[in-house]
């Protein structure tokens, strides 16, 4: 038999086989002829789409790379080595790190609010107390010992009746709490269980803008997903998200789920906790710095709790405005507006007014950057400040205490006295005399004044006008007097149990 049918020469010859087999001794024409044709039909229309009768087609029906051996070659031959380099980092980090991570469920009850039924006194004994419905949440963690402590969010596992570990071995694990922390957003974790792979730190202060970022985690319950992207910013603050603020943003993809897993460098080392996202924008995650957590967990194993170094002072951040007035090149500080008697800065030496530029050598940008300083120092540490006086640098040391031992605020105090008469004053204030020898009360602030633009209002002491203590409205008026021929004044106002530095110019 031929190879092919697709010649004449081949068609013919099987044509002429069906025919002789077809042909028999005692068959009409007619006949012979008619169950050939049929046969051939049959034949045509279950071989056609094979293009022969005895072999198939050797055409392939798509085209195979020749990496897979088969015989295309693929569409770009050169690729870069760098590139390459480059995945297959990628994809080692997260073969080695992924089993250290694990995904976090829980389970929590929440009370369910009713608006219109909550203050009928009668609403309990109808339905039995108040109202709660099951809550479950997703997160993320990382394993940090092979006993089973694991690092994540408290956010993620705060108020969790229940928790449940799954490892990347699909076990599942009950865990608990070791401790938490809100300020921080750090919690510990604990599953019993042995020889489990662990992640290694890093060292977040040495980050840089622009270097490579990796993301895994549990994003929306999708186990152990990677994602890439660069360290967008460090130092991030005054985000409104936690009480110690030092984040890391990234543009690898963060979403819910991802809370509590690692941000790994290309090392494969965990140089963050992913935290936090702008929910109302794209490519923004924050992580908190693994330096920054260290000592935090470290104490939450340790003890359950964590405890901060206290300065005894409170502080506001330096405007513009204020660094004019205090004589700095630039606003940058915290400003000093009270000191605790009795604490740690006042044995010091430490004044109200003092501006503090730098804590055992670094810089302090603002207040909440003295704040973590402050509060990662330790406590019983002796630390070295940095003080802007009088237009001068002095250098203090102070011995932090424990926060958990620092006195309380003083308590408000009701303040009397008789109204001034008259218009108001060329700050825009009308004020009166305290019944504590101590300042003077405003008791009308006028819209459009100096004062009142700059956020002074009725009900707050001034206590001091550029940085001299004054006791009554007699004292008030003269130092206003002396304030108008420079046409800028300080004012240190006290608000409840906080004291506020205000810069005015006067109209």
């Amino acid at each position: 038999m031929p190879e092919s049918l697709d010649t004449p020469e081949n068609s013919n010859y099987c044509f002429a086989m069906l025919t002789q087999k077809i042909s028999r001794p005692g068959t009409s024409k007619v006949k012979t002829l008619l169950r050939t044709f049929l046969l051939l039909t049959a034949i045509w229309l279950s071989v056609a789409p094979l293009g022969g009768c005895s072999k198939k087609n050797d055409t392939p029906l798509f085209e195979e790379s020749n990496r897979k051996s088969g015989e295309a070659d693929p569409p770009v031959k050169d690729v870069p080595v760098d590139i390459l380099s480059t995945q297959r980092a990628f994809s080692n980090v997260s073969k080695k790190v992924t089993p250290s991570v694990v995904n976090i469920s829980t389970v929590s009850r929440k009370k369910v609010i009713q608006p219109f039924f909550e203050a009928n006194p009668f609403f309990e004994d109808f339905f039995g107390g108040p109202q709660t419905r099951q809550n479950k949440s997703l997160g993320s963690g990382f394993l940090i010992s092979k006993d089973g402590y694991i690092v994540t969010n408290d956010h993620v596992v705060r108020d969790a009746e229940s928790i449940q570990v799954k490892l990347s071995n699909d076990k599942v694990y009950d865990a608990k709490v070791v401790g938490g922390d809100q300020k921080t957003d750090i919690a510990v974790i604990k599953i019993n269980a042995a020889d489990l792979p662990t992640a290694v730190l890093g060292d977040s202060d040495k980050l840089e803008v622009g270097q490579w970022a990796i993301a895994i985690g549990n994003p929306f319950g999708l186990d152990r997903t990677m994602t890439v992207g660069v360290i967008s910013a460090t130092g991030r603050s005054n985000m409104g998200i936690e009480t110690y603020e030092n984040f890391i943003q990234t543009d690898a993809s963060i979403n819910p789920g991802n809370s509590g897993g690692p941000l790994l460098n290309v090392y494969g080392e965990v140089v963050g906790i992913n935290t936090a996202i702008v929910a109302a924008g794209q490519g923004i995650g924050f992580a908190i710095p693994v330096n920054m957590a260290k000592p935090v967990f470290a104490q939450l194993m340790a003890k359950g709790s964590v405890s901060r170094g206290y300065m005894g002072v409170t502080i506001q951040p330096i405007t513009e405005e204020l660094a004019k007035s205090f004589g700095l090149k630039q606003a940058k500080g915290a400003l000093i507006n009270d000191i605790i008697t009795g604490g740690p800065a006042d044995k010091a030496g430490v004044k109200q007014g003092d501006v503090i530029t730098g804590l055992n050598g670094i810089e302090v940008k603002d207040p909440s950057h003295l704040q973590r300083l402050v509060a990662e120092a330790g406590i019983g540490k002796i630390v070295k400040m940095s003080i802007f006086r009088d237009g001068k640098a002095l250098e203090l040391s102070v011995t932090l205490a424990s926060a958990e031992n620092a006195p309380r605020q003083r308590q408000k105090v009701d303040r009397g006295g008789n109204h001034q008469e008259g218009e108001a004053d060329l700050l825009g204030l009308i004020v009166e005399n305290s019944d504590q020898d101590d300042g003077v009360v405003v008791i009308d602030a006028l819209r459009g004044g100096a004062a009142a633009e700059s956020g002074i209002k009725r009900g707050d002491v001034i206590v001091s006008i550029n940085r001299s203590r004054i006791a009554n409205t007699t004292e008030y008026a003269r130092m206003l007097q002396q304030a108008g021929r420079t046409g800028s004044l300080t004012v240190l106002v006290r608000r409840g149990d906080a004291s506020i530095y205000f810069a005015l110019r006067i109209k």
